[in-house]
């Protein structure tokens, strides 16, 4: 293995990078493999101090490390035997020994004295190997063994524990869903087996708990399936509820919540009328049945549903199923129990292709506002965060006349693009790439077909093309103004007249540049992002406290 030591501990510590005492013995440094491999994996580093000083590994097979000896030794000391790779490395006349441990996979891996530690971020910031939980060591090894909790028998479960009124429930669920009338004729016992809930006579699974159970079998089987809603909005309908109990149950009583707190508002475009949701009915049913369906219910804690006066949020115990992060969600879809999923595709409370996380962001961004935000996620938890509040008018009323016009609607991608620029003025396919997490290749492709289209148009050549929406799309909107408004003013006048400002005044600030240039926030953002990467400004502070100034030349 090549290795460079000195750009490693340059680096110094980090999630996937640990230093360790030269004179480290057996158990300790199986333990902090354990606390790696536990994690995403990474590199541990014998004979390197935290503090990143170089002070040679001791050897540990006579007078060598025989690296071949010592990688058997940390397979036979882990549990199941983990596999690691060692080589040695000179630094003058210091030896450091570096062990390569790659990601449990399955997982998780013990010492073989039954300890389970993993790689977690401390509360200074620092990297540190904590204990694992029983539910996080539960978890976790369903989860990388492909094992459905929901599949898993409910041992000493008998039919007598589930309740013949939500078998009456999901009858009447799938009488409503197109192609699933049949399952409302079957009997409880023939949906226990299309579900593949009993897979035996006389065994039923947690699946089947979690589904039709009792109240009292789901505190005895699944007592971790939790719910909780909340109405914390100053003129709401103050609520807070928490409830435990069978799946498509909670479903309806979440959804009842919602609807009741639900306000619409009606918006015209010529003789077309929209009405718009508070919180679109789509986004409400999709992120509250994707929770129910692919929150861990082996993590303590409960689903939250929550609505404040600025968003509607929905957070889950246990992080995203494996292969499924924030940058990938849309194109991605695993559900973490598959069987779950089925039943709640059968009852027609999810979209059957697998494309909730989607249609969730289309009915925001039709709503004409900000797309769900995902970005409060940890390894421990699934959050998305759906704002509310006022929607841009101007981006409706075009979606509506638009796609009226054609009979055909934007896709996912195209709304993104559109929801986008709109927001920020302009935009270059650069900055759409790193703006959406989308590749530079789909937005090139994008970018030209909403040209094509008429709904977009572009300004400058190579990667100074900028595009903006065009009259069509401001005449749709019933904004001519805002064409006019954005023709008027080309981006390098904007950064003339920002550079000047901070010559004549020290410095400005993002609210400073909006009036200046009469930009949206967002292009203000956008415009002073530029001349910092441009090399013209030079950020100094954070959030509130943020401003520009020229650069210093000394350095």
């Amino acid at each position: 293995m090549d290795f460079d030591l000195a750009a490693a501990v340059a680096q110094g510590e980090s999630f996937e990078l640990e230093f360790k005492r030269g004179s480290i013995n057996d158990r300790d440094l199986t333990e902090a493999v354990v606390c790696l491999a536990n994690g995403s994996g990474g590199v541990l580093l014998l004979g390197v101090e935290d503090d990143g000083t170089v002070t040679g590994a001791r050897p540990r097979h006579g007078s060598i490390t025989d690296p071949h000896r010592l990688a058997a030794m940390i397979q036979n000391l882990t549990e199941p035997a983990h596999g690691v790779e060692v080589s040695l490395v000179d630094d003058d006349d210091k030896q450091v020994i570096v062990v390569d441990v790659p990601a449990a996979d399955p997982g998780p891996i013990a010492t073989k004295s039954g300890l389970y530690v993993k790689r977690a971020v401390g509360s200074d910031g620092r990297p540190q190997c904590v204990p694992m939980t029983p539910h996080e060591i539960v978890s976790m090894g369903f989860v990388t063994r492909g094992i459905d909790y929901a599949g898993a028998t409910a041992r000493g479960a008998a039919f007598v524990d589930l309740d013949p009124a939500e078998f009456e429930r999901f009858r009447r669920l799938c009488s409503r869903s197109p192609g699933q009338e049949g399952l409302s004729r079957l009997s409880d016992l023939d949906i226990l087996k299309a579900l593949g809930l009993s897979p035996h006579p006389d065994q039923l699974t947690l699946g089947a708990v979690l589904l039709f159970g009792t109240q009292d079998a789901i505190r005895r089987w699944v007592p971790t399936a939790e719910f909780l809603f909340q109405d914390l909005r100053k003129g709401g309908l103050a609520a807070s509820v928490r409830m435990q109990g069978p799946l498509f149950q909670v479903a309806e009583e979440l959804e009842r919540l919602m609807e009741v707190r639900n306000s619409t508002t009606e918006l015209m475009a010529g003789l077309l009328r929209i009405d718009l949701d508070l919180v679109p009915e789509t986004t409400r049913r999709e992120a509250i049945a994707n929770a129910l369906v692919h929150r861990d219910y082996s993590e303590l804690g409960p689903t939250s549903v929550r609505m404040t006066d600025t968003h509607f949020t929905v957070s889950n115990p246990g992080g995203f199923p494996p292969g499924v992060t924030i940058d990938n969600i849309l194109d991605q879809s695993r559900p973490r129990s598959p069987i779950l999923a089925d039943a709640f595709q059968r009852a027609g409370i999810v979209d059957r292709k697998g494309k909730g996380v989607n249609e969730m962001f289309e009915s925001q961004l039709r709503a004409g506002r900000d797309a769900p935000d995902y970005s409060g996620s940890t390894s421990a938890m699934v959050s998305v965060s759906i704002p509310l509040g006022s929607s841009d008018l101007d981006l409706v009323r075009f979606l509506l006349t638009f796609e009226n016009d054609r009979q055909r609607p934007l896709g996912l991608e195209d709304l993104r693009i559109v929801h986008d620029v709109k927001a920020g003025g302009s935009a270059t396919n650069a900055e759409l790439s790193e703006s959406l997490h989308m590749s530079s290749a789909v937005i090139r492709v994008a970018t030209a077909r909403l040209v094509e289209a008429g709904v977009l148009e572009a300004r400058g050549n190579g990667r100074n093309r900028r595009f903006h929406p065009t009259a069509r799309f401001y005449d749709l909107a019933q904004d001519r103004n805002a064409y006019v408004r954005v023709r008027a003013m080309d981006p390098l006048q904007q950064e003339h007249m920002v550079a000047e400002y901070v010559r004549t005044y020290g410095r400005i600030t993002r609210s400073q540049a909006a009036n200046l240039c009469q930009l949206s926030s967002d292009e203000a953002r956008r415009l002073l992002k530029r001349m910092t990467e441009k090399g013209t400004l030079e950020l100094v502070g954070s959030r509130r406290a943020a401003y520009y100034r020229l650069p210093d030349p000394t350095g």
